[in-house]
């Protein structure tokens, strides 16, 4: 009976030793105050967890055993730390050994402004077509990550597009749910649609320096964003009012964030100019409507003669993921009726990783738009076949 009895309290020792690590984690404040980090920042390295809490409402996702909202310390654009937002959810029922698998989700674009975050989208519209295929990996057993990127929700503003930013809130994102929730293990696979595809490729890249203690797996990459100094001299060619403006003027707006040397602001045309500052207040719905730069043609976007090239320039090294070295495993889906990300530079970006040596996989669907590489049938089976194989 005595050795029982030491057995019992052994094995309930193990059980609790979640719960005593997740004890220390602190409590972050309610409602908006969570985003408002302490000053200074806690000491740490990048991925350190700042506080967390428990998150309901629209921005959770069901069907797993929580969701909890994350504070953690980032790598700015400019190098410096910083506060950056994100979730954690965990699968139900008992982590294998070694810990729940991580999948790293990055999001497509919704705004630049703070109410843009998707942690902090009261109806969860900007990013909830994701969510039955976060759900689908969640209830396979995977542990499900998000970050919101560096300025969204958080001080500061969001550099939209900036490679190097969005790529270390993805892993950072990893590090500060291992604190959190110690049953998550260090096998990772990173996910991501549209500005969040080009997001995970940049995170693949700086993953072995970056973040060598997470084991990456391999990367899939929806509709990712690529070749934009191209694609930003080619639609300023177009005349007529587009939506498109609207995402030309963000991508601008973040290029000035990160190098304000640019000078991004003196290249504007006066009725651009006007509209820039919705930039920073707006979400992407009215940013492209017809009463902001909706109305607006990407050609009357720039003024009369000005020189591009500094822009053209940044955005090559800023933000275009076609020149990366990536180590691990990339799976890039790419549906034909896309007319937001064009297949046109989905398919040379595919060739350049293909000629540096990069393991890429690539699947195409017939007839399917931007948001049907995540939502499609087909394109969801190929994205859990993938992450299914790599995180065995």
């Amino acid at each position: 009976m005595r050795r029982l009895a030491i057995v019992l309290s052994l094995l309930l020792l193990t059980a609790a030793l979640p719960a005593a690590a997740d004890a220390k984690v602190r409590k972050g404040p309610r409602g908006l105050a969570f985003y408002t980090p302490p000053k200074p920042l806690p000491a740490g390295k990048h991925g350190a967890l700042i506080w967390a809490r428990r998150l309901t409402g629209p921005a959770a996702l069901r069907g797993g055993a929580g969701n909890r909202l994350l504070l953690y310390r980032s790598t700015s654009a400019t190098g410096k730390a910083v506060a950056v937002s994100g979730t954690l959810t965990v699968p139900k029922g008992k982590a294998p050994k070694g810990g729940w698998p991580v999948i790293s989700w990055a999001h497509g674009t919704t705004g630049i402004a703070d109410q843009c975050a998707p942690s902090r989208d009261g109806k969860a519209t900007l990013v909830n077509y994701a969510y039955p295929l976060l759900q689908r990996w969640l209830k396979a057993g995977y542990a499900v990550v998000r970050t919101d990127y560096e300025g969204l929700g958080t001080p500061g503003a969001h550099p939209y597009l900036i490679g190097r930013s969005e790529g270390h809130s993805v892993l950072d994102a990893v590090r500060a749910a291992r604190k959190a929730d110690p049953r998550l293990g260090r096998r990772v696979v990173l996910a991501g649609h549209s500005q969040g595809g080009q997001a995970v490729l940049w995170a693949a890249s700086l993953a072995p320096r970056y973040t060598p203690d997470l084991k990456l797996r391999g990367t899939v990459a929806l509709a990712p964003v690529s070749h934009l100094a191209e694609q930003s001299t080619a639609v300023t060619a177009l005349r007529s009012p587009s939506g498109l403006t609207g995402l030309v003027a963000m991508i601008v707006r973040g290029v000035d964030i990160a190098r304000p040397s640019v000078g991004v602001p003196g290249m504007l045309s006066d009725r651009a100019a006007a509209l820039y500052p919705q930039t920073l207040t707006a979400c992407l719905g009215p940013l492209t409507s017809a009463s902001s730069f909706g109305g607006l043609a990407p050609a009357d976007l720039f003024r009369q003669g000005a020189d591009l090239n500094p822009l053209v320039g940044a955005l090559g090294k800023l933000d275009d993921p076609e020149d990366l070295k990536i180590r691990t495993p990339v799976q890039v889906q790419q549906g034909t009726a896309d007319q937001t990300v064009f297949k046109l530079f989905t398919d040379p970006l595919v060739e350049e990783y293909k000629k540096r040596g990069i393991k890429v996989t690539y699947k195409t669907y017939e007839g399917v738009s931007h948001a049907g590489a995540v939502t499609d049938a087909r394109s969801a089976a190929d994205a859990t076949k993938y992450i299914r194989a790599r995180l065995r």
